[in-house]
């Protein structure tokens, strides 16, 4: 008997052995992994089918052939079921996508979708996000506390407006959501948030050791308006801003509307960090003006930068490198990710 012959008959018994309820899946990769490791040179991978509705879950392996091309292996139980009727529904027909080997389905990505924050990014990014999240902090055992469980119930109630009780309850009635259901939905928030939370604590040392440019506490003005001319009067209203107090008395974030004689344009008085200035200021000295620079999403842009302070290992500037170094990962993670949206 060959080798591959081997693997086969070998392989349908694993099949057969592994379990078959869903609280048994982690037991069954393991068992997989092992017989992998066995037979290294038919790379196999073990799918995993968790049935909508159903506790019950079935497996293929998939094998690769010595002359090239996959060969997918199943052994279905002997459980009285004809096959035909057993698998008459695709087993991905009631899921919209699989991200790894976390599988969504179109009511749990409805779900999500009430509950995504990210408004950089596309609703397809932000599912598959979510999966991946879902997946990295599912290998955190430890369980939630009932502090943890509050807080994220309180946040998302807070989010949505959700002021008591019966507003709740109406919320969970739209959404189709039984009491349970809801306890599980905001006790993977919590696990995702805490996982995010100490992921991002983790990276932050490091990420802002390596761009510590990136963290430098800028404060810079700059004008903004639709055509050109507004380069012609910056300088002027730069220095008509002085004697009120705008450049060196509190900084706010929000954008001043400019003295009427400038027509359109929009004056902004700000500290930001030095990697969420706008582009053209980045890097420059204080006191250099620059512009007019056209911007991206129309219009032009003159500004300067009034003072820079250099990084430090504050918290308030920790926090922000943890964000960015958790957004570098997750783009990695997604990059990496075997990615199947299943529309057929």
């Amino acid at each position: 008997m060959t080798d591959f012959a081997e693997a086969l008959e070998s392989g349908a018994d694993l099949l057969l052995s592994l379990p078959r309820r869903r609280s048994g899946v982690a037991a069954a990769r393991r068992a997989a992994d092992e017989w992998a490791a066995r037979h290294p040179r038919t790379r196999a991978r073990l799918l995993v089918d968790q049935r909508p509705g159903t506790p019950v879950v079935d497996y293929d392996l998939l094998l690769d052939h010595p002359g090239g091309g996959t060969v997918a292996l199943t052994a279905p139980p002997e459980d009285g079921v004809p096959w035909l009727i057993d698998h008459s529904t695709h087993w991905a027909a009631g899921y919209l996508v699989s991200v790894d080997d976390v599988h969504v389905s179109v009511p749990q990505a409805l779900t999500m979708l009430r509950s995504l924050s990210r408004r950089d990014a596309s609703p397809y990014e932000d599912i598959v996000d979510q999966c991946l999240l879902s997946a990295a902090a599912s290998e955190d055992g430890a369980p939630l506390s009932a502090a943890e469980l509050q807080a994220t119930a309180d946040e998302f109630r807070r989010g949505r407006d959700l002021r008591d009780r019966a507003s709740t309850l109406a919320w969970m009635a739209e959404a189709g959501m039984s009491g349970e259901h809801f306890e599980a939905y905001i006790a993977g928030i919590a696990r995702r948030r805490r996982f995010r939370r100490d992921k991002e604590a983790e990276l932050a040392p490091g990420h802002l050791a390596a761009h510590p440019g990136d963290f430098a506490r800028v404060k810079a003005v700059w004008v903004t308006g639709a055509n050109k001319t507004i380069a012609d009067t910056a300088d002027e209203l730069l220095t008509s801003l002085a004697p009120g107090g705008l450049l060196t008395g509190p900084v706010s974030d929000a954008p001043l509307s400019g003295p009427a004689s400038f027509g359109e344009a929009v004056v902004t008085v700000a500290t930001r960090w030095e990697k969420d200035l706008p582009e053209a200021l980045r890097g420059t000295q204080p006191g250099q003006v620059v512009g007019p620079e056209k911007l991206s999403s129309g219009g032009f842009l003159t500004g300067a930068v009034l003072s820079r302070t250099p990084a430090a290992g504050d918290p308030e500037t920790l926090d922000a490198a943890g964000r960015a170094a958790f957004a570098v990962w997750l783009g990695q993670r997604r990059a990496a990710a075997t990615v199947e949206w299943h529309w057929s």
